[in-house]
């Protein structure tokens, strides 16, 4: 995908932009709303100006304000015009380039292959127009770097030893136990349970939208290991808090207090975690064991899956029945860990019983809910959307904290100050009340060395997402994510909002749950600390089942205005851009070390299919909630991005179409180059050359290095081949043809592999339809080289013809090296030697053009070789061509 950013110099609306963001007022020295900006000796931007009230809500669901100091954001990370300025100068000099070129290209048309000219025409005038609408989102990016110090003061430094930090639902979403192993969603779980927040403020909700009792039984366990894991933790200020990763790592510095009982400690929690995987592995024989021996007592009756207690799981069995499987089973909701006390629970010193030392540690645990909602035959369950309107309903009968952060069941916090540095834009003093979610840029753990399929997309995260946050800020890209949950239930930002403005104005948009309705005005207050109600009286027990419903919804706006959006593939992209639609802004937030880290798909397959989710789904959005005609509160840049960022699968119809062209060279022997050629050549390398420039520029920008941006070259070119195309097909078909949207299965993750097979799914070959249409474009390129190579030994060309072909050569090598990592993918486990590719190329090279110089001495009896300072030497060719 491909977003942008503004024109306006940064400002913001209403208010500004947090301290320090535009980088025009930063150059120039100015403040913000009348306030000036300093550094002190730890780098801290504060404004010297009393802050706006933050907002709140009353019973009538009317706005009022209260006094409340929030932190401001730091500037000294800003992009500095340094390099700024070259950039969008290089930007403006190429656009000219361009423009002159394409001039130059209309008044001399090509007359010997008029078609092809056409075409070509259409071609380049298009990827002019969706270049310059993915680069001029980037002409202003902006950085902003949370100030924790000054949330800290602000929040937890108060004379009770309390903190006034807003509260937090985590919401974490899984399917498959296998596809998505859990030992990943487990170590997700821990390392929020484990976060640098006050513990009395989280409550995590794990969604289980398979309905499976190996979750359920695992999260048991987790909660169990949390006990030990999370005092851990603390104590020693472990990072990050995942235990899979931490344990990985040989060796890391200690930052904690007791370095003496490190050691001790670390060695202890071990061999805990050691046991603890073991008892999640054995689940999957523990629990069917355990039912084989229930129904044999029964003797009669299905085959029932069987709980701890001697009672029926309620969710999917292993041996499927009515009621008891995939897309059919009743709702489930099982609170794990109570809500804690406001008060610190120390633990007890070492013992015998005890050898872990925690007299000084807050014993506390966050809240933990398992949730599995309602499924039924007769209802479109909208995924993984689905689930999570489901945690936000059950979420606000529970906890209703005033913000929301989401995960995907394989990402994990890889910094236990993550959470913090979210809260440090929602609550900025100048936008903060605007803005409805803070985007996270993903990495990913395991992904090889050179990123051979460009897991991490740097350039988009790190350039584009980054450019966006000049203008109304980055698009939701599906997890790590931090949202304002009245943003979420679709009401206007405050910026917008009139002066006889009510929070719930139409009560059957939310649907008939009159708890969860009268839990809105509250969720607008961010101060707002009630203790949840217990889960097992009656009256919210009734109303968590009616809200996890199958039919809850009907009638009502979710899925539309109010939640995560439906019927679509790309459905957080899309809910990002009907936040940005309706006036909200969003943050981007790079911090290191990463927030957040997870597991890619390293397989070639596997990472195709996830594109071709996303660049369908992207279609998808652009033909039923075109950017274009979106209302007037969404900014005009941002209007642009969304359009090239939903848009961009289109280019690949013509990229084909060029890649695919020397298919007319191996057949006609014909070039079909623009004249007068030497102008030709000049703008080429003109526009060649302004393009790695500012690609150059860039990278300085952005923070990418060298092969981050060969990767995403690299990898646009596969994707433009393998998916795009089909993606593109997809949606003519469904338009056509009126039918479902883009439907893909879920993207299998790699599972934990021993050292001596770190990457050994990368050399697995899965062979798909999706690799055709690229080792198609590979063996035409190839072909060209042959024959070009062959006709030149045969052919007697003239110094013009040369440096035609020469100009085409080069052409095909580059794309031939564009799609390297393809044709390493494909060879499977030779590709661990990938000089076996470039003999394999050599030889075909080699191959076609024998076969050229045969066909040639086939068709005059005769082959004449042609070399550069003698007139050749011709041989019969009698003896059998």
């Amino acid at each position: 995908m491909a977003p942008q950013p503004p024109a306006n110099g940064g400002a913001g609306h209403g208010g500004g932009i947090a301290a320090g963001a535009a980088a025009p007022s930063a150059e120039n020295g100015a403040g913000h709303d009348g306030g000036s900006i300093s550094e002190n000796n730890g780098g801290v931007a504060r404004g010297t100006t009393a802050p706006p009230p933050s907002v709140a809500a009353n019973g009538n669901g009317k706005l009022h304000g209260t006094r409340k100091r929030r932190p401001a954001v730091n500037p000294k990370d800003r992009v500095k015009g340094i390099l700024l300025h070259p950039y969008r100068l290089l930007t403006l000099l190429r656009l000219i380039a361009i423009i002159l070129f394409f001039i130059w290209r209309i008044r001399h048309p090509h007359a010997d292959g008029m078609w092809l000219w056409w075409i070509s025409i259409v071609g380049d005038f298009w990827f002019g127009v969706t270049w310059l609408l993915n680069q001029v989102a980037k002409l202003n990016p902006i950085k902003r770097v949370p100030d924790l110090a000054l949330l800290k003061q602000q929040f937890d430094d108060l004379p009770d030893g309390n903190s006034n930090l807003p509260r937090l639902d985590v919401f974490i979403n899984t399917v498959d136990p296998i596809n998505e192993p859990m030992i990943y969603t487990m170590n997700s779980i821990l390392s929020i349970l484990a976060v640098d927040y006050p513990v009395d403020r989280t409550a995590t909700y794990l969604s289980d939208d398979g309905g499976s009792i190996i979750h359920y039984e695992g999260l048991l366990e987790t909660a169990n290991f949390a006990a030990l894991w999370v005092p851990f933790c603390r104590k020693h200020c472990i990072e990050p808090r995942a235990p899979e990763s931490y344990f990985s790592v040989k060796s890391r510095p200690y930052t904690g207090n007791a370095p003496d009982e490190f050691a001790d400690d670390h060695r202890r929690m071990s061999r805990e975690y050691d046991e603890f995987k073991v008892r999640l592995d054995a689940l999957f024989t523990k629990i069917p064991e355990r039912s084989d021996a229930y129904n044999a007592e029964l003797k009669e009756g299905a085959k029932a899956t069987w709980m701890a207690d001697g009672t029926h799981w309620p969710g999917t069995w292993f041996d499927p029945a009515e009621n008891h499987k995939k897309g059919q089973h009743a709702g489930i909701i099982k609170v794990m860990l109570i809500h804690p006390g406001d008060e610190p629970q120390f633990g007890a010193p070492a013992s015998a019983a005890n050898p872990l030392d925690f007299s000084a540690v807050d014993m506390r645990l966050p809240m933990l809910v398992y949730i599995s909602r309602e499924k039924s035959p007769s209802c479109d369950h909208q995924k993984k959307a689905g689930a999570m309107n489901v945690q936000l309903r059950v979420s606000a009968l529970l906890t209703n904290a005033p913000f929301i952060i989401n995960f995907d069941g394989d990402h994990y916090v890889n910094n236990s100050l993550a959470f913090r540095a979210a809260i440090c834009f929602m609550l900025d003093r100048r936008d903060g009340d605007n803005t409805a979610f803070v985007q996270f840029p993903q990495r990913f753990d395991d992904v090889d060395p050179t990123d051979r399929y460009c897991n991490h997309n740097r350039v988009f995260f790190d350039a584009t997402l980054l450019g966006l946050n000049g203008i109304q800020g980055p698009s939701y890209v599906g997890t790590g994510c931090m949202f304002r949950r009245i943003a979420v239930y679709g009401i206007d930002p405050p910026r917008w909002r009139s002066d006889d403005f009510k929070i719930v104005d139409n009560a059957n948009k939310f649907g008939n749950s009159m708890y969860f309705i009268n839990s809105i005005p509250s969720a607008a207050n961010q101060e707002w600390s009630m203790t949840s109600p217990p889960a097992d009286e009656e009256s919210i027990k009734e109303e968590l089942n009616n809200v996890m419903k199958c039919a809850y919804e009907n009638g009502t706006e979710f899925g539309k205005e109010v939640g995560w959006v439906y019927n679509i593939a790309t459905e957080d992209v899309v809910t990002g851009f009907r936040l940005h639609r309706t006036g909200w802004r969003s943050m981007y937030c790079r911090i290191e070390p990463d927030a957040f880290r997870g597991t890619a798909p390293i397989n070639l397959t596997e990472r195709l299919y996830q594109i071709l989710r996303w660049s369908g789904g992207s279609l998808e959005m652009f033909f039923s909630h075109c950017p274009l005609l979106a209302g007037r509160r969404l900014n005009f840049m941002q209007r642009i991005a969304y359009t090239n960022m939903t848009a961009y699968p289109i280019s690949s119809v013509f990229l084909v179409f060029y890649l695919l062209f020397p298919v007319i060279w191996i057949f006609r022997g014909e070039f079909y180059i623009q004249k007068p050629f030497p102008t030709y050549v000049l703008y080429l390398v003109i526009v060649i050359v302004m393009t790695e420039l500012i690609g150059m520029v860039e990278i300085k920008w952005a923070g990418l290095t060298l092969l981050d941006w060969i990767r995403n070259e690299q990898f646009y070119i596969i994707g433009a081949t393998a998916v795009y195309p089909l993606a593109t097909l997809h949606i003519v078909l469904k338009l056509v043809l009126r039918g479902k949207g883009v439907s893909f299965k879920l993207t299998a993750k790699q599972a934990t592999s021993t050292v001596n097979e770190k990457y050994a799914e990368m050399y697995i070959v899965q062979w798909a339809p999706l690799l055709i249409p690229t080792i198609v474009v590979i063996a035409v390129n190839i072909g060209a080289i042959g024959a070009a190579i062959g006709k030149a030994i045969v052919g007697g060309w003239s110094l013009l013809q040369m440096a035609d072909a020469s100009l085409g050569l080069v052409f095909n090598a580059w794309i031939l090296l564009l799609i390297y990592p393809f044709a390493l993918g494909i060879m499977g486990r030779w590709s661990k030697r990938p000089y076996i590719l470039f003999i394999l190329f050599v030889v075909a090279f080699v191959v076609v053009a024998a076969v050229v110089v045969a066909i040639h001495a086939v068709r005059t009896g005769s082959v004449r070789f042609h070399f550069r300072h003698s007139g050749g030497a011709s041989f019969p060719t009698s003896w059998g061509f």
